[in-house]
């Protein structure tokens, strides 16, 4: 079994920056592919970025791209997310979620484990 939990989130000025830690545990030794997606009220789940542990690869959607930078510490079995020139519109609750190999890097579908999740909220 994986355990995946979030760390880092809060309240910021637009224009600001926080740092998202994933901290997994278990058989983190298949976890290949592990991503972090957001949902913001009313809205679907979607993914921000994603990172193939092994290689290093990653992926960004075009809303973040630029902005965040999605990192990890495979001796750690961390996955961070680096958020900087946050806008109002990526207040949401931030989920960390993982899989020992996805076909599509955004889809929830795909993954497996996740995380509680963690809320980030951005002001004016």
């Amino acid at each position: 079994q994986v355990n995946l939990v979030e760390s880092g989130g809060g309240s910021v000025q637009a224009g600001g920056s926080l740092r998202l830690s994933c901290a997994a545990s278990g058989l983190t030794h298949s976890l290949n592919y592990m991503a972090w997606f957001r949902q913001a009220p009313e809205k679907k789940r979607e993914g921000v970025a994603t990172i193939v542990t092994g290689a290093g690869y990653t992926y960004y959607a075009d809303s973040v791209k630029g902005r965040f930078t999605i990192s990890r510490d495979n001796a750690e079995n961390t996955v961070y997310l680096q958020m900087n020139s946050l806008k109002p519109g990526d207040t949401a609750m931030y989920y960390c979620a993982a899989d020992a190999y996805v076909t599509r890097a955004f889809n929830p579908s795909d993954f497996s484990y996740w995380g509680q999740g963690i809320q980030v909220t951005v002001s004016s």
